[in-house]
């Protein structure tokens, strides 16, 4: 087999499994921010073992079968908008020297991914019900919300750099028989 078609092959394979995660959004309701999270792992393996340019177009592939196949809107446009691409954008962001920047433009990517995200629910889907459902927490709400998930940013941003630790280092030496790139 050819290193193009064994590229092709990988992201056929990952584009099914993050494709078949994104449809389980409507199998199990609670899972709208698990599925595209471990979607977006997925893309990890893409990335080091294609380049990021195969990643991106794996990643263009994928959101455009969410959008497709996708019930619940909500998973489909967080993978879209940050865990679809932030393992990939996140391999250029750790490059940044100066690391208060690099936190610094992570944590934007971050705030802007979900603002507009959440935008296009609100407005693009008329689910405008979004923001009741937070009710008791009062007028702050969207910000108190917007403050929690900047704290999970800071985990998920951890545990996926473990987990690419991981894959570079363990996984693909004693699996694949590749040395860490």
């Amino acid at each position: 087999m050819t290193k193009r078609s064994q590229k092709v092959a990988l992201c056929g394979m990952v584009a099914a499994l993050c494709t078949m995660l994104m449809f389980m959004t409507g199998v199990f309701p609670f899972a709208t921010y698990a599925m595209p999270a471990l979607a977006g792992l997925l893309m990890v393996a893409v990335a080091v073992e294609t380049g990021a340019s195969w990643a991106f177009t794996l990643y263009v592939a994928v959101s455009i079968l969410s959008f497709i196949m996708t019930p619940d809107k909500e998973a489909m446009l967080m993978f879209v908008m940050f865990f679809g691409h932030y393992p990939i954008t996140k391999f250029w962001l750790e490059k940044i020297k100066f690391k208060p920047l690099g936190w610094l433009l992570k944590l934007i990517c971050f705030n802007i991914c979900v603002v507009v995200a959440y935008l296009i629910i609100i407005f693009v889907f008329q689910m405008p019900d979004i923001l009741t459902e937070f009710g008791d927490f009062g007028k702050y709400s969207v910000l108190i919300m917007l403050g929690l998930g900047n704290l999970l940013f800071f985990v998920y941003d951890f545990a996926l750099t473990q987990i690419m630790a991981v894959y570079v280092y363990v996984f693909r030496p004693k699996f694949l028989r590749r040395s860490a790139k």
